[in-house]
């Protein structure tokens, strides 16, 4: 019995394995892409070789240090996955970035690689002690650049015995103000819920980052949470804004999540990022390795959306247009990148 190779005529190539250039054939042009860009392995891997070569070309700095609030009181929605691998990408994209964590769990610490445990100074000794800020900062170990202000489970005490101490809303903005490090970004994790911890960032931020997930009832309790930002901007800080929308745990697979994404477009119009970050179990896996997905899997499409959000977040703060041909690398635009089965 003949084989299938002997039936199309003699293999020119006997080795089986993926063919040279040459095996092609002379005609056959050199811009030519190979066959496997066509597949979705090799879209993702084109995709990777793009954005991590933008992430070194590095962006325009902000002329002042810009204070983002990462907030919304509905757990679970990527509050502190968003502020550690936003906080690692603009690291990575040159800036010098600090992250302030208010969340008594102390999960962004954890993230950072950061000793958090009960005797480590901590934001917990600025808010209530008045320790200065550069005395319980550390560096992230594995990115240049980034700085964190950990938590420890004092923190979870700090709401009650805030509220007999003086300014105790604006406790915070006077340590950042006091800080004399140059910083490009501060990225504060705020615990889910509403409460002085919240309040303090509120006061010492300019503007609110609303991670939201592609899920039911994304939207839920949002409304409280504008209102207390109007709150605050009306009687205690008049910059605060909501600048930044992000959609997290996006599967494109699905369809509520394209409604929820439609829905949350169509509510809040400029301020929701073109790129939105896939669900993905690297995200997921990265703290309890004690890292951002940034440097656990550089190549992921977790890793590459935060890439671009960082990027996207960076031009807008300086009136740059964001070009939106990189966008398509959130899994919005590219259903394939998912990776809830890998």
């Amino acid at each position: 019995m003949r084989s299938d190779a002997n039936i199309a005529g003699p293999m020119t190539d006997p080795v089986p394995g993926p063919r040279t250039e040459s095996s092609f054939g002379e005609d056959v042009s050199r811009e030519t892409p190979p066959p496997m860009d066509d597949t979705p392995i090799g879209r993702a891997a084109q995709l990777a070789v793009e954005a991590l070569g933008r992430a070194g070309e590095g962006l325009p700095r902000p002329e002042h240090t810009r204070v983002i609030v990462v907030a919304n009181q509905k757990g679970g929605v990527g509050k502190t996955t968003t502020t550690v691998n936003l906080a690692a990408s603009l690291a990575l994209h040159g800036g010098r970035v600090l992250v302030v964590d208010l969340d008594p769990q102390g999960n962004a610490s954890t993230a950072l690689g950061i000793d958090h445990h009960a005797e480590v100074p901590s934001i917990y000794d600025v808010l209530v002690d008045s320790r200065p800020l550069a005395e319980v900062v550390q560096p992230v170990p594995d990115v240049e650049g980034l700085f964190c202000a950990p938590a420890t489970i004092d923190l979870a005490g700090a709401e009650i015995e805030l509220v007999s101490l003086v300014a105790r809303e604006s406790r915070l903005q006077r340590a950042i103000q006091a800080y004399e490090q140059p910083l490009d970004y501060i990225l504060i994790d705020c615990p889910p819920s509403l409460g002085l911890l919240t309040v303090n960032a509120l006061v010492a931020g300019a503007e609110v980052l609303i991670p939201i997930q592609c899920e039911y009832y994304a939207l839920e309790g949002l409304g409280q949470l504008l209102r207390n930002v109007d709150l605050v901007r009306g009687h205690l800080n008049p910059e605060l804004h909501v600048s930044t929308i992000l959609l997290t745990m996006y599967d494109g697979r699905t369809r509520l999540a394209s409604q929820v994404a439609e829905e949350v477009r169509t509510h809040f119009g400029e301020e929701v990022l073109r790129t939105s970050i896939p669900r993905s179990v690297r995200i997921s896996e990265a703290p309890s390795y004690g890292q951002t997905v940034l440097t656990y899997d550089p190549g992921s499409s977790g890793a590459l959306s935060y890439l671009e959000a960082a990027r996207e977040l960076a031009l807008k703060g300086v009136g740059v247009s964001y070009d939106a041909t990189h966008a398509h690398i959130g899994a919005q635009n590219n259903p394939n990148m998912v990776e809830g089965i890998q």
